[in-house]
């Protein structure tokens, strides 16, 4: 960050309004994606949590994608004059079902912006508060807090993070390789043009990463779908998850879970094949 770095609290505050439809083909589409039997999508199904993601897509022109190939900074996201942009956590209330054939309204704003130092430089995060409101409801069916961590370029000899070792207790656990066509898929779905996550030349070449980068929301999906999996009939109010380490692609990855005795909270979590603790989170039940 320099003398230059423009004022990026005067972004706090800002807000940006979108429609969007519910419609069943993407979600269809994802069921597949997560190897779930193919299925007719009724309208009035309620979708699975964190599936929302699959709806109000980024669709900037062509024009105006920058190198990475996320949109040009400076709209509706402030400026930050730093190069790896990554999904760092987010914290959800589940206050009503989302339901296809819904016509859903989401309201986001700018909640903060912070800078900090760490150890290979400059972290500015970015905190983004979204209400998806359904059918002209004047309450959200879910509000989401975004954090977005933005750093600098990798430079060699960069000392890597310690990692932690994954907890060997879950009682749930499904292993999922993530290869290419997972994250093309995913990419597909959510309108990703973030090129760490298809483009290898890219992601190794540029921005310094071994391998293609698996998704932060994948990764929070496959958590809260095994879950779903686990406990079909369960009705979660609130979920956080934090991602610690970057999963790469061409290893498989494991989602685990454990519910505490109280049966009102389930700690899930992620790790590599290297059995490194990749995400940790957290489900809170009604």
């Amino acid at each position: 960050m320099t003398t230059d770095t423009p004022d990026l609290a005067a972004w706090i505050g800002r807000t940006e309004v979108l429609h969007d439809q519910i419609g069943p083909t993407p979600v269809v589409a994802l069921g597949a994606t997560l190897d779930h039997p193919l299925a007719e999508v009724a309208p009035g199904t309620a979708l699975p949590w964190l599936w929302h993601w699959l709806y109000f897509l980024p669709m900037h022109p062509q024009s105006q994608i920058s190198a990475d190939g996320h949109a040009e900074r400076g709209g509706f996201l402030p400026p930050v004059p730093l190069p790896r942009r990554m999904w760092a956590g987010s914290q959800f209330e589940f206050h009503a079902p989302v339901r296809v054939g819904d016509a859903v309204e989401r309201r986001s704003t700018i909640a903060d912006v912070t800078t900090k130092a760490g150890r290979s430089g400059s972290l500015v995060f970015v905190k983004l508060r979204h209400a998806l409101h359904c059918n002209g409801s004047a309450e959200p069916a879910i509000t989401e807090f975004h954090d977005i961590v933005y750093r600098a370029a990798a430079q060699p000899g960069d000392a890597p993070v310690a990692p932690t070792a994954a907890p060997a207790d879950g009682q749930w656990q499904r292993e999922v390789f993530a290869d290419e066509v997972l994250l093309f898929r995913y990419s597909a779905l959510t309108f990703n043009g973030h090129r760490i996550h298809y483009d290898r030349g890219y992601a190794t070449g540029v921005e310094g990463y071994p391998g293609l980068v698996v998704h932060g929301p994948l990764i929070a999906t496959l958590l809260m779908d095994l879950l779903r999996r686990q406990m079909p009939a369960a009705d979660v109010a609130r979920f956080s998850f934090k991602a610690l380490r970057p999963t790469f692609d061409g290893q498989a990855l494991r989602v685990n879970g454990r519910p505490a005795p109280d049966g009102k909270t389930v700690r899930l979590w992620a790790q590599d094949h290297a059995g490194w603790l990749t995400m940790d989170a957290t489900a809170t039940l009604r």
